[in-house]
């Protein structure tokens, strides 16, 4: 038999937060609604960031790649909660893969990953860092 998958909520935790902070790096104004900020990486590619919705506690908002030539299902966005009381930005739904289990049998239906929750909140880690290293990036509000 199986051993049931338990996530490690420390590291977990830790990716949150630094996600977080990191987010808060790329968004100088989290608390407008119906802001949204470009990041031109080169003349191919871009991130756009869109302020979903504002309150005291929460924001959310929705980080997706443009790329010129490359076709829409293959360009990734992901729906982002911030939690300011708590310090911590969660992923809500991933390449419009809504309400993620916190772990899933596997195999199964859709074949997600037995931590898929976990593995997308370090996808978005990953896509922060690179933003925040281009140094050379051209923010557009609009």
């Amino acid at each position: 038999m199986r051993k049931k998958y338990v996530p490690h909520l420390p590291s977990i935790l830790a990716t949150c937060e630094n996600n977080y902070a990191c987010a808060l790096k790329l968004l100088p104004d989290c608390d407008s609604e119906n802001l949204s900020y470009e990041f031109m990486i080169n003349d191919q590619l871009k991130y756009k960031i869109k302020i979903l919705d504002s309150a005291r506690y929460t924001s959310t908002i929705m980080m997706s790649q443009m790329a010129n030539n490359t076709p829409s299902f293959l360009r990734p966005s992901m729906e982002i909660r911030l939690y300011h009381d708590a310090k911590v930005a969660e992923v809500l739904s991933c390449q419009k893969v809504s309400k993620l289990q916190p772990t899933y049998e596997y195999p199964n239906l859709n074949m997600h990953l037995r931590n898929e929750k976990q593995m997308v909140n370090v996808f978005l880690a990953e896509w922060l860092h690179f933003c925040l290293e281009q140094r050379k990036l051209q923010i557009i509000i609009s």
